[in-house]
């Protein structure tokens, strides 16, 4: 996301009431009424195990985002003044604005069968979608966080903020009579950085998005990836030694949403850039694939033919990952 993009969406969140993270009014549950925490959504066994097995104290509230019900809540450990809280959302996929881990193109995908996102750098996030055809958008997004660095937290704590997403997920799924289909609960988390190296032998989000024969006419020397996957947002870079020929990202259910509202209200911001929409199923709605040159221009030296291939080649992998239809 540009920082113009980002400005407008911190902008949005204010506006919509997006600081009730913070000092969240409404209800709060502790001991035997945990299960009612996050009207009852909660995952409260994950939230356990990240805070070793002291007793929890839940906050939170119900409140429009965006004209829609979205879930707030946030967890701590009673008696302890650390101030490490775990970070709740449960909001509908058209309740798009600031989604978190979900619009982060340096995720990793969850894995174990979920539609969703890991982020690790500087604050551990997760992001969760699930298939509900009677909700708008049709389907559920779930956002955790917790409120420390990756670097203070053990390993197991940043696996807990995966499981609180899944689990809470579940919950939330059985909940609104979801029919979406559940993944497993995860058995670790992926904190790979970028990896850069010839298109030959990308692996991750840029496989098979640069043909030999087109990297040698274009120069591309390097591609910069993450791993593959069903993660919400995924990118691609293309380089020429050190300079980036063109970024390639590609973003679904609320990701999507997102950025196909703010690059229609900000169109300044991707001067240059080419677009493509391909329909998914269920919760991953409408998916939004787009290829921008440096700093948001134009991409270098490539005429539009190149474009349209590159864009389709990477368009054409990450939704047959999402399992869109061809």
């Amino acid at each position: 996301m540009t920082g113009v993009k980002a400005l407008a969406a911190a902008l949005a969140m204010a506006a919509a009431g997006g600081a009730v993270w913070f000092g969240c009014a409404g209800g709060t549950a502790t001991g035997d009424d945990l299960g009612d925490g996050c009207r009852g959504s909660l995952a409260v066994g994950e939230a356990r195990t990240f805070f070793a097995g002291a007793d929890l104290e839940v906050r939170g509230h119900t409140g429009e985002w965006v004209g829609y019900d979205t879930e707030w809540c946030s967890v701590t450990a009673r008696g302890q003044d650390s101030g490490l809280t775990l970070r709740l959302q449960v909001r509908p996929v058209v309740a798009h604005r600031a989604g978190g881990a979900a619009e982060e193109a340096s995720a990793t995908p969850l894995g174990h069968g979920w539609d969703g996102s890991f982020v690790g750098r500087n604050r551990p996030e997760a992001a969760v979608l699930v298939g509900c055809a009677a909700l708008p958008g049709k389907g559920l997004l779930i956002l955790t966080e917790a409120t420390a660095k990756t670097e203070d937290l053990t390993r197991t704590q940043l696996l807990q903020v995966a499981r609180l997403a899944t689990g809470t997920a579940r919950t939330a799924a059985g909940r609104f009579h979801c029919e979406g289909p559940l993944g497993t609960r995860p058995s670790g988390v992926d904190l790979s950085g970028w990896r850069d190296v010839p298109p030959a032998r990308a692996t991750g989000t840029c496989r098979d998005v640069v043909s030999a024969a087109t990297a040698a006419r274009l120069g591309v020397t390097a591609v910069s990836e993450k791993p593959a996957g069903r993660a919400l947002t995924e990118a691609c870079a293309l380089k020429r030694g050190a300079k980036t020929v063109a970024d390639l990202t590609a973003y679904y259910g609320a990701s999507a949403e997102q950025e196909m509202y703010l690059d229609g209200r900000y169109p300044g911001s991707v001067k240059g850039a080419t677009t493509r929409t391909l329909a998914c199923k269920g919760a991953l709605g409408t998916a939004y694939v787009k290829l921008v040159g440096p700093s948001g221009g134009g991409p270098w030296d490539l005429r539009p033919a190149d474009v349209q291939e590159l864009l389709g080649r990477f368009a054409a992998t990450s939704t047959a990952r999402h399992g869109c239809p061809a």
